[in-house]
């Protein structure tokens, strides 16, 4: 097995916005909240963190902040996918000289690729990271699914470590544990299907909801490797309902309306995302209400 980056619950952290660029006072607040809530990693500038629309020198910045702030108390996860292989190599080489401790590489979207390409692109770009590299499949968005034998071939690689694996087809995600074995390792990359993953062998979660939630996402995977399956369950059954609502609408709409009731900076995102709708936003805070958060 290769060095495993974090097992449990890691937050896809938001990139708070102002009107005039990013909000590192509230950004650092939330940074704190997750690790005196006792989350297990941070992964910046990823699809919730809106990375396709952080300019290259934003981009650094947010990566440079949220390592700083850590300052090695837990992993941190960033992200430096592209749908130009170019472009993601030059992104990660500048995650690793800032003191990533792993990279985020998502498929390529939009150009899409075979799945001889997405061996090539992946490769390429794990050839030039110093640390290790999470993979990120997620056909929703990009509309290329990586098939397991595709993976399998992938996890030979020395620097890829893991794929945080979105896909949502269980059938799919049990034949990259029966072919992949301890080759790499596995993190639900839905909030909804943690425990189902875990049961499967998956090593924890890359969470949208441990952004308002992180204690108690944490809890549900420490829970299940604890070995109370059936609590861990529950409590993600508990927040089903809540965990749906962040997905109403397109990831991070929702989640940046919830961090601004709880304080963390503006409800804000930038274009071509729009801010929730207000009955959608209504409802979304009610359930946070009926969770235990005070907004």
């Amino acid at each position: 097995m290769k060095n495993t980056v974090f097992t449990g619950a890691a937050t896809a952290i938001i990139t708070p916005f102002t009107e005039n660029g990013v909000d590192y006072e509230a950004f650092g607040r939330l940074i704190d909240f997750q690790l005196d809530s006792g989350i297990d990693a941070i992964v910046v500038a990823g699809t919730t963190g809106e990375a396709t629309t952080l300019t290259d020198a934003e981009h650094e910045e947010v990566v440079g902040f949220c390592v700083k702030r850590v300052a090695g108390r837990i992993p941190v996860i960033a992200g430096t996918g592209s749908n130009n292989t170019a472009h993601a190599i030059e992104r990660t080489k500048t995650a690793c000289a800032l003191g990533a401790d792993a990279v985020l590489l998502v498929t390529p979207y939009y150009n899409k690729t075979t799945q001889r390409g997405l061996v090539a692109s992946f490769s390429a770009i794990a050839d030039v990271s110093s640390v290790p590299c999470i993979l990120y499949n997620v056909p929703s968005r990009t509309g290329l699914n990586m098939l397991p034998e595709t993976l399998c071939e992938l996890a030979d690689h020395p620097r890829i470590a893991a794929v945080k694996e979105a896909c949502g087809q269980f059938s799919q995600i049990a034949r990259e544990f029966r072919l992949c074995g301890d080759k790499i390792d596995i993190y639900s990359g839905n909030d909804d299907q943690i425990v189902p993953m875990l049961s499967l062998g998956g090593k924890g979660v890359i969470s949208v909801i441990s952004n308002i939630l992180p204690a108690e996402t944490a809890r549900i995977c420490s829970l299940f490797f604890e070995g109370r399956t059936a609590q861990a369950a529950a409590e993600q059954i508990r927040l089903l309902d809540l965990m749906n609502q962040l997905m109403l609408e397109t990831n991070p709409i929702p989640v940046k309306a919830a961090c601004a009731a709880m304080g963390f900076g503006e409800n804000r995102v930038r274009l071509p995302l729009v801010t929730m709708e207000e009955k959608n936003r209504q409802k979304l805070l009610e359930l946070m209400r009926r969770a235990g958060l005070e907004v």
